[in-house]
Protein backbone atom coordinates (compact mmCIF):
# COMPACT_ATOMS: atom_id res chain seq x y z
CA UNK A 1 0.00 0.00 0.00
CA UNK A 2 1.44 3.34 -1.05
CA UNK A 3 0.22 5.02 2.13
CA UNK A 4 2.35 2.66 4.22
CA UNK A 5 5.39 3.48 2.09
CA UNK A 6 4.80 7.18 2.74
CA UNK A 7 4.32 6.52 6.46
CA UNK A 8 7.56 4.53 6.60
CA UNK A 9 9.63 7.32 5.10
CA UNK A 10 7.90 9.97 7.18
CA UNK A 11 9.29 7.99 10.10
CA UNK A 12 12.76 8.01 8.52
CA UNK A 13 12.61 11.79 8.18
CA UNK A 14 11.26 12.30 11.69
CA UNK A 15 14.05 10.15 13.12
CA UNK A 16 16.65 12.16 11.24
CA UNK A 17 15.18 15.43 12.48
CA UNK A 18 15.37 14.10 16.04
CA UNK A 19 18.98 12.95 15.72
CA UNK A 20 21.80 14.77 17.46
CA UNK A 21 24.99 16.04 15.89
CA UNK A 22 27.19 19.03 15.26
CA UNK A 23 26.77 22.08 13.07
CA UNK A 24 26.56 20.03 9.86
CA UNK A 25 23.68 17.93 11.20
CA UNK A 26 21.83 21.02 12.43
CA UNK A 27 22.22 22.67 9.02
CA UNK A 28 20.98 19.54 7.25
CA UNK A 29 17.98 19.36 9.56
CA UNK A 30 17.22 22.99 8.71
CA UNK A 31 17.39 22.12 5.01
CA UNK A 32 15.02 19.19 5.56
CA UNK A 33 12.45 21.48 7.17
CA UNK A 34 12.73 24.05 4.39
CA UNK A 35 12.39 21.36 1.71
CA UNK A 36 9.30 19.96 3.40
CA UNK A 37 7.75 23.44 3.28
CA UNK A 38 8.32 23.59 -0.49
CA UNK A 39 6.83 20.13 -0.98
CA UNK A 40 3.86 20.85 1.26
CA UNK A 41 3.26 24.03 -0.74
CA UNK A 42 3.32 21.97 -3.94
CA UNK A 43 0.84 19.48 -2.49
CA UNK A 44 -1.50 22.33 -1.60
CA UNK A 45 -1.24 23.78 -5.11
CA UNK A 46 -1.72 20.54 -7.03
CA UNK A 47 -3.87 17.43 -6.79
CA UNK A 48 -2.15 14.05 -6.63
CA UNK A 49 -2.81 13.35 -10.31
CA UNK A 50 -1.38 16.75 -11.28
CA UNK A 51 2.11 16.25 -9.88
CA UNK A 52 4.96 13.91 -10.80
CA UNK A 53 8.71 13.73 -10.32
CA UNK A 54 11.92 13.22 -12.25
CA UNK A 55 14.03 10.44 -10.72
CA UNK A 56 17.32 9.04 -12.01
CA UNK A 57 18.61 7.22 -8.93
CA UNK A 58 21.13 9.92 -8.05
CA UNK A 59 21.86 11.09 -4.53
CA UNK A 60 20.00 14.41 -4.84
CA UNK A 61 16.93 12.70 -6.28
CA UNK A 62 16.95 10.20 -3.44
CA UNK A 63 16.80 12.95 -0.84
CA UNK A 64 14.02 14.60 -2.85
CA UNK A 65 11.96 11.40 -3.05
CA UNK A 66 12.28 10.53 0.63
CA UNK A 67 11.20 14.04 1.61
CA UNK A 68 8.32 13.89 -0.87
CA UNK A 69 7.05 10.64 0.66
CA UNK A 70 7.23 12.22 4.11
CA UNK A 71 5.36 15.30 2.88
CA UNK A 72 2.69 13.11 1.27
CA UNK A 73 2.11 11.32 4.57
CA UNK A 74 1.86 14.58 6.51
CA UNK A 75 -0.61 15.91 3.93
CA UNK A 76 -2.77 12.77 3.68
CA UNK A 77 -2.32 11.12 7.08
CA UNK A 78 -6.01 11.60 7.85
CA UNK A 79 -7.06 10.23 4.45
CA UNK A 80 -4.53 7.53 3.48
CA UNK A 81 -7.05 6.03 1.08
CA UNK A 82 -6.22 8.89 -1.30
CA UNK A 83 -2.61 7.70 -1.42
CA UNK A 84 -3.65 4.09 -1.86
CA UNK A 85 -6.01 5.07 -4.67
CA UNK A 86 -3.03 6.65 -6.42
CA UNK A 87 -1.25 3.32 -6.18
CA UNK A 88 2.19 4.67 -7.06
CA UNK A 89 3.75 8.05 -7.74
CA UNK A 90 4.61 8.64 -11.40
CA UNK A 91 8.34 9.01 -11.92
CA UNK A 92 10.09 10.03 -15.13
CA UNK A 93 13.53 8.51 -15.76
CA UNK A 94 15.13 10.26 -18.73
CA UNK A 95 18.03 8.05 -19.88
CA UNK A 96 19.18 9.94 -22.96
CA UNK A 97 22.79 8.81 -22.39
CA UNK A 98 24.07 5.24 -22.13
CA UNK A 99 23.42 4.47 -18.48
CA UNK A 100 25.62 2.50 -16.12
CA UNK A 101 24.19 -0.96 -15.44
CA UNK A 102 24.57 -0.22 -11.74
CA UNK A 103 22.45 2.92 -12.08
CA UNK A 104 19.71 1.17 -14.04
CA UNK A 105 19.59 -1.64 -11.48
CA UNK A 106 19.45 0.83 -8.61
CA UNK A 107 16.68 2.85 -10.24
CA UNK A 108 14.60 -0.32 -10.66
CA UNK A 109 15.25 -1.44 -7.08
CA UNK A 110 14.68 1.94 -5.45
CA UNK A 111 11.51 2.68 -7.43
CA UNK A 112 10.01 -0.43 -5.86
CA UNK A 113 11.23 0.65 -2.42
CA UNK A 114 9.77 4.15 -2.81
CA UNK A 115 6.51 3.14 -4.46
CA UNK A 116 7.30 4.89 -7.74
CA UNK A 117 5.80 4.05 -11.12
CA UNK A 118 8.87 4.30 -13.31
CA UNK A 119 8.36 5.73 -16.79
CA UNK A 120 11.66 5.37 -18.64
CA UNK A 121 12.30 7.49 -21.72
CA UNK A 122 15.46 7.43 -23.86
CA UNK A 123 14.79 10.58 -25.87
CA UNK A 124 16.63 13.88 -25.31
CA UNK A 125 15.31 15.76 -22.28
CA UNK A 126 12.93 18.12 -24.07
CA UNK A 127 11.38 15.42 -26.24
CA UNK A 128 11.17 13.03 -23.28
CA UNK A 129 9.07 15.45 -21.25
CA UNK A 130 6.89 16.13 -24.29
CA UNK A 131 6.24 12.40 -24.59
CA UNK A 132 5.57 12.09 -20.87
CA UNK A 133 3.07 14.95 -20.81
CA UNK A 134 1.34 13.68 -23.94
CA UNK A 135 0.77 10.37 -22.14
CA UNK A 136 -0.09 12.01 -18.81
CA UNK A 137 -2.13 15.12 -19.68
CA UNK A 138 -3.27 15.78 -16.09
CA UNK A 139 0.30 16.49 -14.90
CA UNK A 140 0.92 20.19 -14.25
CA UNK A 141 4.04 20.04 -12.07
CA UNK A 142 7.18 17.90 -11.93
CA UNK A 143 9.46 17.75 -8.89
CA UNK A 144 13.14 17.96 -9.87
CA UNK A 145 16.24 17.26 -7.77
CA UNK A 146 18.41 20.10 -9.05
CA UNK A 147 20.66 22.03 -6.65
CA UNK A 148 21.94 25.59 -6.83
CA UNK A 149 25.48 24.43 -7.67
CA UNK A 150 24.29 22.35 -10.65
CA UNK A 151 24.49 23.67 -14.22
CA UNK A 152 21.59 26.09 -14.85
CA UNK A 153 20.74 26.09 -11.14
CA UNK A 154 21.99 29.56 -10.26
CA UNK A 155 18.87 31.53 -11.20
CA UNK A 156 16.19 29.07 -10.11
CA UNK A 157 13.56 29.48 -7.41
CA UNK A 158 11.56 26.74 -5.63
CA UNK A 159 8.80 27.05 -8.26
CA UNK A 160 9.69 27.86 -11.88
CA UNK A 161 7.64 27.35 -15.04
CA UNK A 162 9.56 25.77 -17.90
CA UNK A 163 11.34 28.05 -20.36
CA UNK A 164 9.79 29.17 -23.61
CA UNK A 165 9.92 26.45 -26.24
CA UNK A 166 9.76 23.63 -23.69
CA UNK A 167 6.68 21.58 -22.79
CA UNK A 168 4.71 23.58 -20.24
CA UNK A 169 4.77 22.49 -16.60
CA UNK A 170 5.84 23.88 -13.24
CA UNK A 171 9.25 22.74 -12.05
CA UNK A 172 9.39 22.23 -8.28
CA UNK A 173 12.87 22.37 -6.70
CA UNK A 174 12.75 21.22 -3.05
CA UNK A 175 16.51 20.57 -2.62
CA UNK A 176 17.68 23.68 -4.46
CA UNK A 177 19.61 25.17 -1.54
CA UNK A 178 21.22 21.93 -0.32
CA UNK A 179 25.00 21.64 -0.30
CA UNK A 180 26.83 18.46 -1.28
CA UNK A 181 27.79 17.72 2.33
CA UNK A 182 24.17 18.06 3.46
CA UNK A 183 23.01 15.54 0.87
CA UNK A 184 25.47 12.99 2.21
CA UNK A 185 24.78 13.85 5.83
CA UNK A 186 21.12 13.04 5.25
CA UNK A 187 21.72 9.81 3.31
CA UNK A 188 24.30 8.50 5.77
CA UNK A 189 22.49 9.81 8.83
CA UNK A 190 19.22 8.17 7.78
CA UNK A 191 21.04 4.95 6.79
CA UNK A 192 19.61 5.16 3.27
CA UNK A 193 21.00 2.67 0.72
CA UNK A 194 22.40 4.39 -2.37
CA UNK A 195 23.89 3.47 -5.75
CA UNK A 196 27.10 1.46 -5.34
CA UNK A 197 29.00 3.69 -7.78
CA UNK A 198 29.24 6.35 -5.10
CA UNK A 199 31.44 4.01 -3.07
CA UNK A 200 33.77 3.74 -6.09
CA UNK A 201 34.60 7.44 -6.23
CA UNK A 202 31.83 8.68 -8.51
CA UNK A 203 30.36 11.93 -7.16
CA UNK A 204 28.02 12.91 -10.02
CA UNK A 205 26.39 10.27 -12.20
CA UNK A 206 25.88 10.79 -15.92
CA UNK A 207 26.29 8.40 -18.84
CA UNK A 208 29.04 5.81 -19.18
CA UNK A 209 30.71 7.89 -21.91
CA UNK A 210 30.74 11.11 -19.90
CA UNK A 211 31.41 10.04 -16.31
CA UNK A 212 34.51 8.83 -14.46
CA UNK A 213 35.41 8.65 -10.76
CA UNK A 214 36.23 12.03 -9.28
CA UNK A 215 40.01 12.61 -9.50
CA UNK A 216 39.92 14.45 -6.16
CA UNK A 217 39.07 11.13 -4.51
CA UNK A 218 41.90 9.12 -6.05
CA UNK A 219 43.77 7.14 -3.40
CA UNK A 220 47.32 8.45 -3.17
CA UNK A 221 49.74 6.16 -4.99
CA UNK A 222 47.01 4.39 -6.95
CA UNK A 223 45.63 4.92 -10.45
CA UNK A 224 42.49 2.86 -9.98
CA UNK A 225 41.40 3.17 -6.35
CA UNK A 226 39.13 5.95 -5.16
CA UNK A 227 37.66 6.99 -1.84
CA UNK A 228 33.84 7.08 -1.49
CA UNK A 229 31.82 10.05 -2.70
CA UNK A 230 30.82 11.17 0.77
CA UNK A 231 34.45 12.09 1.57
CA UNK A 232 34.33 14.99 -0.88
CA UNK A 233 33.50 18.34 0.71
CA UNK A 234 33.41 21.13 -1.87
CA UNK A 235 30.44 21.64 -4.18
CA UNK A 236 32.80 23.12 -6.78
CA UNK A 237 34.57 19.76 -7.10
CA UNK A 238 31.46 17.59 -7.35
CA UNK A 239 31.37 17.44 -11.15
CA UNK A 240 35.10 16.98 -11.82
CA UNK A 241 34.32 13.44 -12.97
CA UNK A 242 31.87 14.67 -15.62
CA UNK A 243 32.85 15.74 -19.14
CA UNK A 244 31.30 16.26 -22.55
CA UNK A 245 31.87 13.84 -25.42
Amino acid sequence: MFSQTCKKFAGVVDSFLASEGGSLRRKTQEQVRESLKVLQDALHRYELNEISLSYNGGKDCQVMVILLLAALWKQYESSPEALDALGAFKSVYVASEKAFEEVDAFVDESCKEYGLQQIRLSEPMKEAFESFLDSNPTVKAIIVGIRRSDPYGQQLTPFDPTDKGWPAFMRVHPVLEWKYVNIWDFLLGSKTPYCMLYDQGYTSLGGTDTTVPNPKLRVEGSNCKFRPAYELVNDDEERLGRFRK
